[in-house]
């Protein structure tokens, strides 16, 4: 069958079955468990959002220890002593132990509960159909499954911090023999532990992604509207799509990865367990003979994708706001798709260079070293186009646009920065230090979230029928903007001093962290960077506030397309119904039709047909012939 053809239900049957499901299905059937793929969208978003924040809280928390190491938090350190249990903060003065817990928990569920959903599971879902003319999902009860095995592996990590012994301390990588020897003894439940929950969660976190990918893939190809070719997608669908292969190819190691580290903390196997430990002075007895670098090959296997995982949505959400707000095509649109199928693929070959301390040979760190270099040149090709394609455009700075220009020189520091890390003698000194968590963090809070920011303003009419306050908007733009570099730039200085992540004092024993470099110490930095991290904490208020004041007291959109953009959803109503389109569309053009010549509007939507004025315009996504 031509990818492209499918059975659309014609304008009435749209009509009838809107109408039919309306008396039926009730409050649970359509707002909870929907099998609708824009309630699991906005299911997906929300709850994405919710622990986005409940990750950054527990980020503020860590972030008081290293500014004021030992000092009690005021006000609220006695009730979270109380909230958290005993061991976490008594007098209000956080314990090292406590403190491992919120790094190993920030890290978990900022990537796997927070931004994943968000950036691909909410947006994928909402967006995807509507942007390739699809009814709904190819396996609509297979994308509520994933959604409902997302909430149960989500609920999992949050109820290990309430467990005796508190949440998993192995770090978010959790890696052997640590993650499976932590947590054990008389003191700790033998399942009911922080880092045994760690592990379940995260195997329904895994099942969530790999049931979304495949729904995600199978739409893709089978469900577009017709005339709506491979290179007419718009460039968030290509984004989505190379996203699904990779939790598709690369999920499927961590989860059996998980599955035998959990084996090995319940059934005393020893798959990543290694003959002649010795714990506390005394010898662990063990079966032993297994890997425990084998777990980091298995976990960077994903763990490196997964960092395309996390930008490729977000890079997708750019194209489209940029091509909007410069009301010109998108530069490059081809070099723009085979660049993100080369980023796709290169994603798989790099893993080690997460693991340049372990040893390995030098045959296969250049390997490795030769790969890292490479994949920079895809992101720098997508990063031009990008750039490029403002040149010359007439730009709106809409709050969407804002986020998304500000994406683009975030993006490009956090990237440039991981080049000194694909040399192992370079990563010798700056592995594990404040260096790599600014390398990263440049490329998935300022890059990525603020993509994610961007897409919810700009999307937020569509699924509500609504706008969000443009003046709130900014104030909510502004200082997340100066404070996200104000975090993270100082910790560049702090990783090229020699400081570790994961001490707790903040760095206070290290003698290099007494030096003087912009004016302050290594560990003096600390504070500046706490104080812009709260300040931060505040600003996401006017967003929260205008978020859900908007989706009930919003001002409403005067029509279905209130950024005069091009794609399939804004042919849709505004929120769709059932089944998304009144009319079943057909594309005729390309996505990013904007500023024709001879044309009475600067946009034409993709649904309108050519017409013969254009026929003499060579165009090579305008193929007048339809596919049947």
């Amino acid at each position: 069958m031509d990818a492209t053809t499918h059975s659309h239900a014609t304008p009435e049957t749209h009509h009838d079955e809107h109408g039919h499901e309306h008396h039926e299905l009730g409050f649970w059937r359509k707002y909870v468990f929907s099998t609708d793929h824009k309630v699991i969208g906005i299911q997906y978003g929300i709850s994405g959002l919710l622990f986005l924040f409940f990750g950054f809280c527990l980020m503020m928390l860590m972030r008081w220890q290293l500014a004021y190491p030992g000092q009690a938090l005021p006000l609220i350190g006695n009730a979270l002593g109380h909230f958290f249990g005993p061991g976490s903060m008594p007098d209000g003065k956080m314990t090292p132990e406590f403190y491992n817990s919120l790094g190993a928990m920030h890290g978990t569920i900022m990537i796997f509960a927070g931004v994943v959903p968000i950036a691909f599971a909410a947006f994928g879902n909402f967006v995807v159909p509507l942007q390739i003319g699809a009814p709904d999902m190819t396996f609509p009860k297979v994308n509520a499954a994933s959604y409902w095995a997302f909430v149960v592996g989500a609920i999992i990590m949050l109820v290990s911090f309430f467990v005796p012994g508190g949440a998993a301390k192995g770090g978010w990588t959790s890696y052997t023999p640590l993650g499976v020897i932590a947590d054990t003894g008389p003191n700790f439940h033998p399942f009911f532990n922080g880092q045994t929950l760690w592990l379940l969660g995260f195997i329904f976190l895994i099942t969530s992604s790999l049931l979304g990918a495949i729904n995600f893939i199978t739409t893709i190809i089978q469900l577009r509207a017709p005339g709506l070719t491979w290179m007419r997608l718009p460039f968030f669908v290509w984004a989505q799509f190379v996203t699904a292969f990779l939790l598709l190819l690369a999920f499927p190691p961590l989860e059996a990865a998980v599955i035998m580290q959990f084996m090995d903390r319940v059934a005393s196997t020893s798959f990543f367990m290694p003959t002649g430990l010795v714990v506390n002075g005394a010898p662990l007895y063990i079966s032993g003979g297994g890997s425990p670098l084998l777990w980091q090959h298995l976990f960077w296997f994903l763990g490196h994708p997964e960092v395309y995982v996390l930008i490729l949505p977000g890079m997708g959400i750019v194209a489209e706001i940029i091509a909007n707000n410069s009301r010109k095509p998108l530069w490059g649109y081809k070099s723009l798709v085979f660049a993100a199928l080369v980023l796709g693929f290169l994603s798989f070959i790099v893993w080690a260079h997460h693991m340049w301390l372990t040893g390995m040979g030098s045959a296969v760190s250049a390997f490795f070293q030769t790969t890292t270099l490479i994949i920079s040149i895809p992101s720098v090709i997508i990063l031009s186009a990008f750039f490029i394609s403002l040149w010359g455009g007439s730009i709106r700075f809409t709050v969407p646009m804002l986020f998304a220009t500000a994406f683009l020189p975030m993006f490009g520091i956090g990237g440039l920065t991981g080049i000194p890390l694909a040399f192992n003698s370079a990563d010798l000194y700056l592995h594990d230090t404040y260096y790599v968590i600014a390398h990263f963090h440049y490329i998935v809070a300022p890059g990525t979230i603020f993509a994610l920011f961007a897409g919810i303003y700009y999307w937020f009419p569509k699924a509500t029928g609504r706008m969000m306050n443009d003046f709130w908007g900014k104030v909510h733009f502004w200082p997340s903007f100066v404070c996200m570099n104000v975090i993270f730039l100082p910790m560049f200085l702090q990783g090229m001093l020699g400081m570790h992540r994961r001490w707790y004092d903040g760095g206070q024993g290290w003698n290099v962290s007494g030096e003087h470099i912009w004016g302050l110490t290594g560990f003096q930095w600390n504070t500046p960077i706490s104080i812009a991290a709260w300040v931060m904490g505040l600003a996401q208020i006017p967003f929260i506030i205008n978020f859900f004041h908007s989706i009930w007291k919003g001002r409403k959109v005067e029509n279905d397309n209130p950024w005069d953009a091009t794609t399939l959803e804004w042919t849709a109503p505004s929120p769709p119904g059932h089944g998304n389109f009144i009319k079943a569309p057909v594309a005729y053009r390309g996505p990013y039709e904007y500023s024709l010549p001879r044309r009475g509007k600067d946009y034409t939507m993709q649904n309108e047909p050519i017409e013969a004025s254009e026929m003499t315009v060579a165009h090579p996504a305008r193929e007048p012939v339809l596919r049947a």
